[in-house]
């Protein structure tokens, strides 16, 4: 038999390399024996990329997700869903009532629907580093923690409304779980890079475009100091680390509490200088260095050091090295360029 799965924001960027994914390969949902995914439910307020709207086993469903979300009822029972939709940091900051709306109302509505199939579906829910922050009425003169390393124990002190957001969806996953009402899985993703397409309103996008744009021979802005710490996971680890969540049985996932992905922790400095490696200097010279105190704010919140041991159990592992990043970035845009 084949499986139903949804992807909420499978059209995005991420969503839809989790879609092609799950397409391309049988699926070990749970521990249960792999199987061929026949149908994938994707909710999302833009339509998939062409080659998967061209798909025959993608369903989208275009709208606000609440709408799409009651579409689907008439679609039949699902084994999975994939969370990933979603506001990102910077948008959820700057208007309170999206992020309320996107990533709290949003992550309910779904894990109702979950709820409402006959059988307790698997869930991954995409959580993300930005529940971590220090708390400044502590003491601490520094509002980061990059200095210190996040570890299974570490107390999620979020210091952005986007990582309030994901905090309390982490919670409410968990209390589905244990009520028997979904098989919940909550990973808190690194800072994903790189992002190839249009900048987006996440205060770490330019993690993404200090590479991404010069590569295009266009000038981008480093809002943050050179030697800032950033924790950091590329695209082909993040999927990694979705699917083994989904593909992990009860037992060996264990604690109900969110699992934190592996980091490779780097600077921007660091990243500059992998460019130049790779693209030259005149490449690399596109970058320009900007102070921005909103950004730095939130970006200094986060933690940029992790230990991971969950997830070093489970086969995961972040990249060797941001040459690598850089490498499998250039190697994918030389693809697309090739394809008819």
């Amino acid at each position: 038999m084949s499986a139903r799965v949804v992807v909420t924001g499978g059209a995005g960027f991420l969503g839809s390399l989790l879609v092609r994914r799950l397409l391309a390969a049988p699926v070990a949902l749970g521990g249960d024996p792999a199987a061929p995914v026949g149908d994938v439910l994707v909710p999302d307020l833009a339509a998939p990329p062409a080659d998967l709207a061209a798909d025959p086993r993608v369903r989208p469903f275009v709208g606000e997700l609440q709408d799409a979300l009651g579409e689907m009822e008439a679609c039949g029972e699902v084994d999975a869903v994939f969370h990933l939709a979603g506001a990102v940091s910077g948008a959820a900051e700057a208007d309170f009532d999206l992020g309320m709306r996107a990533n709290l109302d949003g992550t309910r509505a779904v894990l109702e629907y979950a709820r409402r199939q006959a059988a307790a579906p698997l869930l991954v829910f995409t959580s993300s580093l930005a529940v971590f922050g220090a708390d400044p009425a502590l003491g601490s003169a520094d509002t980061g923690t990059g200095g210190g390393v996040v570890d299974e124990a570490t107390l999620p002190r979020p210091q952005s409304s986007y990582g309030i957001q994901k905090f309390i969806g982490e919670q409410l996953v968990a209390d589905y779980t244990r009520r028997g009402f979904v098989r919940g899985r909550s990973l808190r993703l690194m800072t994903v890079t790189v992002r190839p397409g249009r900048p987006n309103a996440a205060a770490s996008g330019f993690l993404s475009g200090i590479v991404r744009e010069p590569l295009a021979g266009r000038r981008a802005t480093c809002p943050v100091p050179p030697d800032t710490p950033v924790a950091l996971s590329s695209p082909r680890r993040t999927l990694d680390g979705i699917l083994r969540a989904a593909e992990t049985d009860d037992a060996a996932w264990g604690s109900r509490t969110a699992m934190n992905l592996p980091a490779l922790t780097t600077t921007p400095r660091d990243m500059v200088a992998a460019l130049e490696r790779i693209a030259g200097a005149a490449t690399a010279g596109l970058v320009d260095w900007a102070h921005d105190p909103a950004v730095a704010a939130i970006v200094r919140s986060w933690p940029a050091r992790f230990h991971t041991p969950r997830a070093v159990a489970l086969g995961l592992a972040p990249e060797e090295s941001f040459d690598a990043i850089v490498r499998a970035y250039v190697e994918s845009r030389s693809t697309e360029r090739a394809a008819p």
